[in-house]
């Protein structure tokens, strides 16, 4: 049998030529640099200023100011250490994330985490891209240069174009562009705080009383589910590229570090400002990254733009070209930069259908958020077992072979992932979004409805579900993979 590599004849390494590499294995004469230059990309694609709106969202849970600087800390460390310890998988076998997942599921049985890790990347390429575009458009119509669907169409082109594009051209013109947008849009989000920082009224901020353990609990999953959790299944995309003598701390710590910096910062600063002024912490749930617009002055309103547009696309062109790659994980015969672009197509319908039909964008994204964490938290938790296991680099060719040592199906883990997300689904709510109140349907059995409904449980039982599972049972399948 073929070995399914998915790779296109050679285009260019140049920033501004098609990335010739699919979900094949990095040759040893492209494997270069440093664990350091991780820190990039990472920073760049979390340095958003939707990191600020967070603070409003942590504050929704009915937590105090101090509880929310707690549970985000926490939430945003740690899921982004999980990152840290896929991306290690990364240099030790070159490969996208979703191609050596099949270590753990068989190399077909992986097509069932691929779909899920591709209906991630896609959705949060789309709340991206709809952020961007509704924050153009309030900053236009603060502006007087027009609000409405003309210009929420121009910015959607706009955003997608830019995304694509990055998608499309690959690893090296998005390693360039991050350290671009990693500059700008750390500076003119410095300016922003400057600008808007008497606004903090410590008083009500200090006031906010504190919520329960439930609350609390509740929050922490949101934020591990919005930020690492949202990562997990792209990790070793990138340092796929660094060679496999690199050291696996340098790997999980630069990963962190830069994926973690920015998102603190933000959070903090963005719980001061949602917690002064109810108003400004209503607005945020209807146009997240707008509605922060609305209290600069007039001339910095451009900068702004320039500072949200950039952050999110630079999350936006990660989720891309890491989405074009599951895609081809889950078994679609196409060129890798054709895959970027069909996930293109996707994301601009779904963003049409959420800017113009849909409404309240809070509902929809936590909808989003809860129901896809609870699979990809399961299969998080069995690749990290799967992961602390090996104690050597992933054999290259049996990656791509139903033969070879890793197997076709393994059922043991793709069962996990069907059980642990029915339970996960069964302990999580999402009241808020009309079409997903069938989720919860395990609380009332287990006598959890009225105490721990908003906790969001299920995320965490989940990860560990998937963890503890493989673990403990997946020893002898490892063993035995690397000794064959």
């Amino acid at each position: 049998m073929a070995l399914d590599t998915t790779t296109e004849p050679h285009v260019g390494r140049g920033a501004f030529q098609v990335e010739a590499n699919g979900i094949n294995v990095i040759s040893d004469e492209e494997r270069k640099g440093t664990p350091r230059q991780l820190f990039w990309p990472w920073f760049a694609a979390n340095v958003s200023v939707l990191g600020l709106s967070y603070g409003s969202f942590a504050l929704g849970f009915g937590i105090s100011f101090w509880q929310a600087v707690i549970v985000g800390v926490v939430g945003i460390v740690v899921s982004f250490l999980l990152c840290g310890f896929v991306a290690v998988a990364g240099k030790r076998g070159s490969a996208p994330t979703m191609v050596l997942s099949r270590a753990a599921f068989g190399v077909r049985g992986n097509r069932l985490p691929s779909l899920i890790s591709w209906l991630l990347t896609v959705g949060w390429e789309t709340v991206l891209t709809i952020l961007a575009t509704l924050a153009t458009s309030t900053v236009f119509d603060r502006l007087g240069w027009g609000g409405g669907s003309t210009t929420k169409i121009i910015a959607l082109a706009v955003v997608t174009v830019l995304t694509v594009a990055g998608g499309v051209l690959g690893f090296e013109l998005i390693m360039r562009m991050q350290t671009v947008i990693t500059v700008v849009t750390a500076v003119l989000t410095v300016v922003y705080m400057g600008f808007v920082a008497d606004r903090i009224d410590f008083g009500a901020v200090s006031a906010i009383p504190g919520g329960s353990a439930q609350n609390v609990i509740g929050a922490l999953v949101f934020l591990m589910t919005g930020f690492g959790l949202g990562w997990v299944n792209a990790a070793a995309d990138y340092s796929r590229y660094l060679p496999r003598s690199s050291s696996s701390r340098g790997v999980i710590g630069w990963t962190a570090f830069g994926s973690s910096l920015a998102p603190v910062a933000l959070l903090v600063f963005g719980l001061l400002l949602a917690g002064s002024s109810k108003d400004l912490n209503d607005a945020i749930a209807v146009d997240p990254i707008g509605a922060l617009a609305t209290i600069l002055p007039t001339w910095y309103l451009v900068p702004f733009a320039l500072v949200a547009v950039l952050g999110l696309v630079g999350g936006a062109v990660m989720n891309i070209y890491s989405s074009g790659l599951t895609l081809l994980a889950v078994g679609v015969r196409l060129p890798r930069w054709a895959a970027a672009f069909v996930d293109g197509v996707v994301v601009v319908l779904g963003t049409v259908y959420v800017v113009f039909f849909a409404g309240s964008f809070l509902s929809q994204f936590t909808g989003f958020l809860i129901t896809l964490g609870v699979p990809i938290a399961v299969w998080c938790g069995v690749m990290l077992a799967d992961i602390a296991l090996r104690r050597r680099d992933y054999a290259d060719t049996d990656l791509y072979l139903p033969t070879g040592r890793y197997g076709d199906v393994r059922w043991l883990p793709i069962t996990t992932v069907l059980v642990g997300t029915a339970a996960g689904w069964g302990l999580v709510t999402n009241t808020s979004a009309d079409w997903l109140h069938w989720q919860g349907y395990l609380l009332g059995p287990l006598g959890l409805r009225d105490s721990w409904s908003g906790a969001n449980l299920g995320v965490l039982v989940a990860l560990v579900t998937g963890f503890a599972v493989t673990y403990i049972f997946g020893r002898g399948r490892v063993k035995g993979q690397e000794e064959r």
